[in-house]
């Protein structure tokens, strides 16, 4: 999976399409990541012996990986590549070229 936790993303299809967010976490095994404002829920969590009430809570839920792409420094989705610097892979965008951190 070409995007990692902490990358910043844009949505590019489903009902979220155009929302830019970072990456919480990341789910290779799903092929899923968690944007962070996209695909908002609400869980409702039960009453139990540390918390007398229950609550609602906020949470974000995943996407499919292929459904985000990453940002440039100009704000445009592209698309990831790899490339061999120092004797070391990393990641590169492809409209730019620039290096992922």
């Amino acid at each position: 999976m070409k995007i990692k936790t902490g990358d910043n993303v844009i949505v590019i299809s489903g009902q979220d399409k155009g929302k830019k967010g970072k990456v919480l976490k990341a789910l290779p095994k799903k092929n899923q990541v968690v944007v962070e404002g996209v695909r908002p829920a609400k869980k409702n969590i039960k009453p139990n012996q540390n918390n007398n009430k229950g609550y609602v809570k906020d949470i974000n839920l995943p996407l499919d990986a292929s459904n985000v792409a990453l940002l440039d420094s100009k704000g445009k989705a592209s698309r990831v590549g790899y490339k061999v610097v120092d004797g070391k892979k990393v990641r590169v965008l492809k409209t730019t070229g620039e290096v992922v951190k």
